[in-house]
């Protein structure tokens, strides 16, 4: 693994990294697609990593796996796909799998590094997401209309976005101090053995911080959440709430309906 680089990430800024751009190709067994390389640094106390791997489109998701190595690059700790569940959408974020690993880095550690990748058999898997229009029913405390949920296939591809931040929270140890082998709390590295140093990303690396994407085009919506909006904004034409009906209007728009506008107007019109 010397011969990736890694991309420094620290508390000052989250790092996201497209995989199709960013991504960097690692031949080894197991591992399917480019990987995504991080160094954290280890002298800051412990740590916790908050790794999310973005939805995209409702289609598709990268399931990643994360390998900690420490400043000698020695394996020592390891988080399977299945540690990183799906998050609903929030106000301020999308769908995704994210998960939370919090971690102690032995004394003497300077850095420790971040390995994100995905596997065959991840690759066979999906994910059930929560349709939009169910989303938006449980934010403003409606029933959730009874559609079925879309189901994002894995895939080699993805936005991966890792934050840095110290905890005083309960973490765990990542390697062996001092050739410890029992089942306690394990820390990364040994303190007495000299750091490796590895390549830093620079200005001409393939890993570096992707510019914010351009406002892209909302992909069409299903019709059955095209019919559950068109159907809310009538019901709160008749009711007489024009401003529940814009925003009904502007969430369809937002999640790519080519009809709530036309609805709208002509339920404004007495012809809904």
């Amino acid at each position: 693994m010397q011969q990736l680089v890694w991309t420094p990430v620290d508390q000052s800024k989250a790092q996201t990294t497209q995989l199709s751009t960013g991504g960097q190709p690692l031949n080894v067994p197991g591992i399917s697609g480019p990987v995504v390389a991080y160094s954290v640094p280890a002298n800051i106390g412990e740590l916790t990593l908050t790794l999310s791997s973005e939805v995209n489109k409702q289609t598709s998701v990268f399931a990643p796996n994360v390998l900690i190595l420490d400043q000698n690059m020695t394996p020592s700790a390891f988080f399977p796909s299945e540690y990183f569940t799906y998050q609903e959408p929030g106000v301020m974020s999308a769908d995704r799998l994210e998960g939370v690993m919090r971690l102690t880095p032995a004394l003497g550690q300077q850095k420790i590094y971040v390995l994100v990748f995905t596997t065959e058999k991840d690759l066979q898997q999906t994910t059930t997401l929560l349709d939009p229009a169910k989303a938006y029913a449980k934010g403003v405390g409606n029933a959730a209309p009874d559609i079925p949920d879309p189901i994002a296939r894995h895939t080699t591809d993805g936005l991966v976005k890792l934050k840095v931040s110290t905890s005083s929270a309960s973490s765990v140890l990542v390697g062996p101090l001092f050739g410890s082998s029992g089942t306690g709390p394990v820390t990364v590295g040994n303190t007495a053995a000299p750091a490796y140093t590895a390549p830093a990303a620079t200005a001409a690396a393939p890993v570096a911080t992707a510019a914010p994407a351009p406002a892209k085009k909302a992909e069409p919506v299903l019709n059955d959440t095209e019919e559950y909006f068109n159907n809310a904004i009538k019901q709160a034409v008749k009711r007489g709430d024009v401003d529940k009906a814009l925003k009904l209007l502007d969430e369809a728009e937002r999640l790519g309906s080519t009809t709530a506008r036309s609805t709208f107007i002509s339920s404004v019109k007495g012809k809904g």
